[in-house]
Formats: structure tokens, sequence, C-alpha cells
């Protein structure tokens, strides 16, 4: 089994244990939703709050194992596969870095939950980025609009872009530890604009390609 596959394992394994140890503690209504001002404004009950995103990280690790088996061009996937292995181990870091959020609050330790999530989404998005531009074609990862799907080299120049850009996102993200007031705009804002423009590069590029055809 891969390093990166039983770090993931272990720190969904450590917010496991985690939620079983601190059960006793939490509140019968589990703060799980914030609204821009960072006030908890949506409760769940004690056993959800607790274990659902233990859970979560857990079935989607098994998502992400098993991408590769089951992906037709499987074999472009094991050509990046350690920048895969690297965001599935940043993804579950992130989940666990939420879940201690999460356990903190409803323990009564109060802070701006947007300005605390600010780096971790600003990592995920620059990893992210990392990610995109070493993508090959695939059924499951990266920009996939039908254009890219389509042509090895409109996936490949989208990719690199759309790679570019995430790494600009994760950055802009950065900024919410320093402005708190706009952390989650500058969280959403930045990655919605570059699904956005993503989607439109690749209908451009491939149109750009038929051309010369």
């Amino acid at each position: 089994m891969r390093k990166t596959t039983l770090l993931a394992l272990a720190m969904v394994s450590i917010s496991l244990a985690a939620g079983f140890m601190f059960y006793p503690m939490m509140p019968e209504r589990v703060a799980s939703h914030w609204n821009m001002q960072g006030e908890a404004d949506g409760y769940g009950s004690k056993a959800l709050g607790v274990f659902l995103l233990p859970v979560m990280s857990a079935v989607l690790l098994l998502v992400f194992l098993v991408i590769p088996r089951i992906d037709p061009l499987g074999k472009n996937i094991e050509s990046f596969r350690k920048y895969y292995d690297g965001f599935i181990l940043s993804f579950i870091a992130f989940m666990s870095y939420l879940y201690l959020l999460i356990i903190l609050w409803n323990l009564g330790v109060r802070f701006n939950i947007s300005q605390a999530l600010s780096p971790a989404f600003g990592m995920l998005f620059y990893y992210l980025g990392i990610l995109t531009q070493n993508a090959k074609r695939n059924w499951f990862i990266g920009i996939r609009t039908p254009w890219t799907l389509s042509s090895d080299v409109v996936w490949d120049k989208t990719h690199r872009m759309g790679g570019k850009l995430f790494k600009a996102a994760g950055i802009i993200a950065l900024l919410g530890v320093l402005i708190p007031q706009y952390a989650i705009l500058l969280i959403l804002v930045p990655v919605i604009s570059v699904a956005a423009f993503s989607f439109v590069y690749s209908y451009v590029e491939y149109s750009r390609q038929n051309k010369k055809r």
C-alpha cells in the first residue's frame, strides 16, 4: 500500500477516534454551518455533527482510491499518480482540519471560522493547481469539459492555464487570514471564476484547433 494512502487512512482513523473521545463532551445540538459573518446558523444532531465528516472522509478516500482502477484511461492517471496521491493526502488533511475546527467550536472555543479556513483552502487550491498542471486526459480528474475530453491538445492547454489560475486562487484565499471580514469572498469568488474561465477557455481552444484543421 502507498505511503500516502497509509497517511490518509491514519488521518481518517484519528478523526474517528477523536469523535468517540469528544462525543460525551459535545452539546446535543452541534453547530455545523456558519454564515458570512462567521456566526453559527446551522445545527444538527449530536451523532451527525460528530461523525459526519470522518465518515465522509472515509467514503471519499475509498472513492479516490477506486478511480484509477475504474477509469478507462487509468494508464494516464498512473503517469501523474504521485500528484494525484498528493492531492488525496491534501484533501483528507483539509477535511481533518475542518473537523478539528468544528470540534473546537462546539467545545466552546471561539474564533473567526472563515479566517481559520483561509489557509486550508489556500493550500488546497494551490495543490489543486499543481495537480491540474500535471494531469493527463482521463474521465474523473481535472477540468473535464466536452472539449478537453475530445482532444489531448485542448486538455493540455486548458490544464496548463487552469493550473496557474488555481494556484493564484490559492494565494488569494490566503489573504483571508489578513482580511477576515472578506475571507469567504476571497475563498469563493476566485475559485468559481477559475472554474468558469476554464470552461470557456477549453471551448475557445477547441474552436481554434478545429480552424487549424
